[in-house]
């Protein structure tokens, strides 16, 4: 399974080209960095027979019953091996192609069975004295191949040789699971192939779509759940220049809206209704419509089956398209922006569900 295309294809067709998505991609990029140090900078503290197991948490990616893992052992004499899921260990629908089989192997792994004791998965031994070149070769696999959007949707536990947690510093911003080795497998299927409904419910049920949606937000804003700014309403607020992004989880339907109050107190004319038709044609994703006196921008992610990279596309778009167009249509329309001369938030107006069928569409 390769990394989807699809997110990045659409944000070279963004409506505004603006930096964010060049900081966006630095920012994830120097994520995998101190991912890759930190699980270098582990290895060699560990005793022979401990090891490291690191999993792309199939709750938060949406990869359902896959499992895509990468284990790491440390042996006698400053060996390590390491073993990366093979298709034998994945159900139908998420197998690797011969792409992704094909990068696996150029990045050093052996196919299936050639490593001694490596069964069904890809193996790769190496030394405690090359700790960061394995840590490289580990982090695009997980990344590049299996499609970690960042190293926030990986969990990870450390054992040592009497298969004992051991608490180790933290790999950056993957998350110590101590629960990462019970997951569903593929006695959990039904004669289709699918789960059945009860632990379907259940799997969702693991993680609640709005703690999902505030790490996605946290990553993309490098800071920590706690320290994200939610009103009283539950509304996660993203500063963007002159203008503010609100998140905002909805349970019936799950649905997660990513939105902004562009400009308040603007007076509702033909011209701008039109000029909101033309601008929304040219969106890839979301659309801008006029409510009472304030214009918005939203862009709605679907909650059921929540794809991760999805919000993460609809935040990054959100971000720069709100900076930009509260300035261009304040010049032509008039009306009010979020934060005024001395980042003074203007009195935007939060219309009623009803006011808001944007989301929706």
């Amino acid at each position: 399974m390769t990394v989807d295309s699809a997110a990045g294809e659409s944000n070279d067709n963004i409506l505004l080209d603006e930096p964010t998505t060049a900081d966006l991609r630095a920012k994830v990029t120097e994520a995998w960095r101190e991912f890759a140090g930190a699980l270098a900078a582990l290895l060699p503290t560990l005793a022979p027979g401990g090891h490291i197991d690191v999993t792309l948490d199939p709750t938060a990616s949406g990869t359902g019953l896959a499992v895509y893992s990468v284990s790491i052992r440390v042996l006698p004499d400053g060996v390590v091996e390491a073993l990366a899921v093979g298709n034998a260990e994945l159900p139908e629908g998420f197998r690797m192609d011969r792409a992704a089989v094909a990068d696996l192997v150029a990045l050093g792994w052996s196919p299936p069975g050639v490593l001694p004791g490596s069964g069904d998965s890809f193996g790769l031994r190496s030394s405690v004295d090359k700790s960061s070149s394995l840590a490289a070769i580990v982090s695009r696999t997980l990344r590049d191949v299996y499609g970690a959007p960042h190293p926030a949707f990986l969990v990870y536990l450390v054992h040592d040789e009497d298969d004992e947690p051991i608490e180790t510093a933290p790999l950056a911003t993957a998350r110590h699971e101590p629960g990462i080795g019970k997951v569903l497998d593929l006695d959990d299927l039904d004669e289709d192939g699918e789960l059945s409904a009860a632990l379907a419910s259940a799997a969702d049920e693991v993680v609640p779509l709005e703690e999902r949606v505030r790490t996605v937000v946290a990553t993309m804003s490098k800071t920590t759940i706690d320290q994200l700014q939610v009103d009283t309403d539950g509304d996660i607020g993203i500063r963007a220049g002159s203008a503010m992004v609100f998140v905002r989880v909805r349970d019936n339907p799950p649905l997660v809206d990513v939105f902004s109050p562009i400009l308040t107190e603007v007076e509702p004319t033909e011209e701008l209704y039109v000029k909101l038709s033309e601008l929304t044609n040219r969106m890839p994703i979301g659309r801008l419509y006029c409510a009472q006196d304030t214009v918005w921008a939203s862009i709605p992610v679907f909650g059921r089956n929540f794809q991760a990279t999805h919000l993460m596309l609809a935040v990054q778009v959100m971000t720069g398209l709100a900076d930009e167009l509260d300035d261009r249509l304040h010049g032509e329309f008039g009306g009010k922006r979020f934060f005024v001369e001395g980042d003074k938030p203007a009195p935007a107006k939060q219309p009623t569900d009803d006011h808001r069928p944007g989301m929706y569409l």
